[in-house]
C-alpha cells in the first residue's frame, strides 16, 4: 500500500477511536467515578503517548504555545470527561457528547474571525443547522422543543455546561495553535498535566471511592488506549495522509460517537436523536464547505 493511503487509513483508525471516548469514559466514570476514573484514563493515555510519541523539547517549543496551549487543552480535557462523568444516565451523556461536537463549527467561526480564514455564505446556515441539531437532540421525544430542551438542561446543568464550554474551548485552541505552534507538538506534556490537574481535585475535593472489576480494568484500558493512539495515529494521517478526506471524514464523528456509546451503554436513541445528530454533522460539514469554497474563489477573482 503506497505511504499515502496507509498513513491515510492509519487517520481514519484515529476518528473510530476518537468515536468510542463517550462511551468508555461513561463506563470507567461508573466504576471509578467522574474525577478518579478521568484521572486514571489521562495517567494511563500520558504513558501511552510517551512510548509513542515521546515526550517534547520544551526549550525548543514557543513560549506562547506552551502556555496558551497548555492551559486551553487542559480545560477542555477536563470539561469533556468531567461532563461525561457528571451524567445522571447514560441517555445523557450521549448527549452531552453530542454538545461537545460543536466543536467544529465554532472553530471555523474563530477562524474566520481571528485568522483571517475567508468563508462563503454558507457559513450562516451551516451554523443554523448545527444549533438546530442540538435542539433536537436535547428536545427529546418532541424534537425541536424549546420547553422539552431547558427541563432537560435544567436536569444537569453542570453537564450541560460543561460540554459546550468545552466546545467553545477546542475551537479556541485550535485558532490559538494553528498560529503559534509553528510545528511543534505538546500533546504528550498537555495529557500530563491534565493527569495532575485531575488527581489534584481527587485528592482535594474527594470523590467517591473507586470500585475496581474486570470490566472497569477492560474500559480504563480502552480509553485510555483510544486517546493515546487515537492522537498518535492522527498524527501520521495529517502529516503523511489524505487531509482533506481525513477533514471530510472527522465531521461525520458525531454520528458514529453516538452510535457506538449506544453500544457501550446500552442506550435506544431514537429517530429524532439521530436526526438532530446528522444535522449537527451537515452544519458542520456546510461551514467546512464553505471555507473550502471560499478558497476556490479567491485565487479565480486575483486571475
Amino acid at each position: 500500500m503506497p505511504r499515502q493511503q496507509s498513513a491515510t487509513l492509519i487517520g481514519l483508525v484515529a476518528i473510530v477511536l476518537w468515536s468510542s471516548i463517550v462511551g468508555l469514559i461513561r463506563r470507567v466514570s461508573e466504576g471509578l467515578g467522574a474525577t478518579g476514573g478521568a484521572a486514571m484514563i489521562y495517567t494511563l493515555a500520558t504513558v501511552l503517548l510517551l512510548a509513542t510519541v515521546g515526550f517534547p523539547r520544551l526549550r525548543a517549543m514557543p513560549r506562547a504555545y506552551l502556555y496558551w496551549g497548555s492551559a486551553l487543552f487542559v480545560s477542555y480535557e477536563l470539561c469533556l470527561a468531567l461532563s461525561i462523568g457528571y451524567a445522571n444516565t447514560g441517555r445523557q451523556a450521549i448527549e452531552v457528547g453530542m454538545v461537545n461536537y460543536l466543536w467544529p463549527t465554532f472553530t471555523m467561526l474563530a477562524a474566520m474571525a481571528f485568522n483571517g480564514q475567508r468563508a462563503s455564505a454558507l457559513v450562516l446556515p451551516g451554523l443554523l443547522i448545527s444549533l438546530a441539531g442540538i435542539a433536537c437532540v436535547l428536545g427529546g421525544e418532541q424534537g425541536l422543543d424549546p420547553a422539552g430542551m431547558l427541563a432537560n438542561v435544567r436536569d444537569n446543568p453542570l453537564s450541560y455546561g460543561l460540554a459546550f464550554a468545552g466546545a467553545l474551548i477546542w475551537a479556541a485552541y485550535c485558532t490559538v495553535t494553528a498560529r503559534i505552534a509553528k510545528g511543534s507538538n505538546g500533546i504528550a506534556l498537555f495529557f500530563l498535566l491534565t493527569a495532575l490537574a485531575l488527581w489534584t481535585k481527587y485528592l482535594l475535593l474527594g470523590g467517591p471511592a473507586m470500585q475496581w472489576s474486570w470490566p472497569t480494568g477492560l474500559h480504563l484500558v480502552l480509553a485510555a488506549g483510544a486517546m493515546g493512539f487515537g492522537y498518535a495515529a492522527w498524527n501520521v494521517g495529517i502529516l503523511h495522509g489524505n487531509v482533506t478526506l481525513l477533514a471530510g471524514a472527522s465531521y461525520f464523528t458525531p454520528v458514529l460517537s453516538a452510535a457506538l456509546a449506544a453500544v457501550l451503554l446500552g442506550v435506544p436513541l431514537t429517530a429524532t436523536f439521530w436526526s438532530g445528530a446528522a444535522l449537527v454533522c451537515g452544519g458542520a460539514m456546510l461551514c467546512w464547505l464553505a471555507t473550502r469554497a471560499a478558497t476556490r474563489q479567491r485565487p479565480a477573482a486575483r486571475d
